[in-house]
Formats: C-alpha cells, structure tokens, sequence
C-alpha cells in the first residue's frame, strides 16, 4: 500500500510538471512526448542490466494493455478542454470503484466491506473538496471522461494480470513503448516544435512517470488491487500541496476537510490491511 501511495506522489509530481506544457502544446503531442521520454528514462537501467531482462513473456499482452491505456488516454484528453477542474476531478475519481468491481468479476478477489467503506468514504472527501466547484458544464463531454474511467480500470486490472509472470520493470518499459507507438499518428495532427524548456520538462515527466508506474505495478503485484483503492483518494491531498508548493495555489477551508477525510479512511483500511495480513 505503500508503493501505491508513492506512486500518487510521483503522479501528482509529473502533472505539476507538464501542466503548462499541455497547455501550449497539442495535448496528444503531450501524451506522445511524456511517453517517449520514459522510454528514454529506462534506457540507462535497461542497458546496465541486460535486454535480456526486459523481453516479456507475453509480447501481445503487453501490447493489448498498451493499447487499453492508450484508449483511455484518449477519451480523457478529448473530453480535457471541455470540462472544469472539479467536474473532471470527481468523474477521474470513479475509477476505483471501477477497479474494485473488476477485480470481484475478473480477478476473482474478496468483495471485503471495509475495503467498499473505505472507497465510499474517500470519494465522500473527493466530493467535500470538488462540490463547491461544481459548473455541471460539458455536456457529452462528461460521459466522454466518464467513459475513460472503465477503460483505466481495465488497463489497470490487465497490469495486475501481468504481474503473475512479468516483472515490473518489464511492463512499465513495455507500457511506455506500446504506448508512445500507438501516440504517434495522433500526435502527428497537429505537431509543433517543443521549446528548450518544454523538452526538458517531458525529461522531466519521463523520469517521473516510469517510477510512478514501477511503484503502483510493485503495489499490486504484492497487494490485491482492490484493497489499494482507497489509497488512490489520496491523489488529490498529493495536488493540492503540490498547487501550494508549485503554483501557490492556497488550499480552501474544504480542500482541508477533505484531506482529513481521506486521510482518515486511508489510514484506516491501511491498518485493517495490515492486521488480516498479520493473522494470514
């Protein structure tokens, strides 16, 4: 649960980079070159270890995740210019639930009540911090978001697959690969030229997003995907202090009450988690 939470730091680290890169470049140009250079991030660890680390069991799984996140990628940067900050925040935090039943129907994992009041609790402190926020604008657009929820779900429920035979150095670099190729042609649309800055802020993000994805895929390779959710909640406690630490962005009086919230639930799922693994 820990590497999980890591991996919400590292996240929200990478966003608080790229964000005004995406919003002067053409936002599948941005998802190519975040993408590119993570491949360029793991070359040096690659080549120190040896390719032959690094070839997966299952090339076409590799690519059939890469392709169900590449999707999801999609829908969400369609539906980006279109929706408001709390509307796309409350929609993107559905995904747990998402998962949790994915993995009950596909996975074949426990349905556990705590694990359920935990997400419920945490999304109820997602809403005390987005409600206020709410401009219900958008129109189809919000069902387009909300489509990519699913699709991340599945993406992420296909890693948990992979890591009964794949390392997670493999798939983060495979993940990266299959989706900087599936990027391209889109990218290509409207490409422009980066700045010096731009490409060394996607340096940047590339470093940030590979060990962002080597800790959530080390989390549920070690955990069951469904006890992690709730952990995913607090993503949003990790933006705010990075919009305090980056931006200046001073939390609201609610952002601080649904931070406790989170925090809370967070904590105790994490102890509930830990207490069934010590009697196990």
């Amino acid at each position: 649960m820990l590497w999980v939470a890591l991996s919400g730091l590292l996240f929200s680290c990478l966003n608080a980079t790229v964000r005004n890169i995406a919003l002067s470049l053409d936002p599948f140009e941005s998802q190519f070159l975040r993408y590119l250079f993570g491949i360029a991030a793991m070359l040096p660890v690659v080549w120190h270890q040896g390719l032959q680390h690094y070839r997966p069991n299952s090339l076409s799984g590799q690519f059939w995740r890469g392709a169900v996140h590449t999707l999801g990628l999609t829908l969400w940067f369609m539906a980006l210019p279109h929706l408001g900050l709390a509307d796309m925040t409350a929609i993107g935090f559905t995904g747990p639930i998402f998962i949790m039943l994915g993995a009950a129907w596909f996975l074949g994992e426990k349905m556990r009540g705590d694990r359920w009041v935990a997400a419920a609790i945490g999304f109820g402190g997602v809403l005390v911090v987005v409600a206020p926020k709410f401009t219900g604008q958008g129109g189809g657009y919000a069902l387009v978001m909300l489509a990519s929820s699913p699709v991340f779900a599945a993406s992420f429920l296909m890693t948990k697959t992979l890591t009964r035979y794949e390392s997670p150095g493999v798939i983060v670099l495979w993940q990266a690969i299959s989706v900087t190729l599936l990027s391209l042609p889109l990218s290509l649309i409207h490409w422009t030229t980066p700045t010096i800055w731009q490409w060394l802020g996607f340096a940047a993000a590339g470093v940030l997003g590979s060990l962002g994805h080597y800790c959530l895929t080390r989390g549920f390779r070690v955990a069951d995907i469904s006890a992690t959710q709730s952990l995913r909640f607090l993503d949003l406690i990790w933006a705010s202090l990075m919009g305090w630490l980056v931006f200046s962005d001073v939390p609201s009086q609610t952002t601080l009450i649904g931070a406790l919230v989170i925090l809370m639930s967070t904590v105790w799922i994490a102890r509930r988690e830990h207490g069934r693994r010590s009697v196990e």
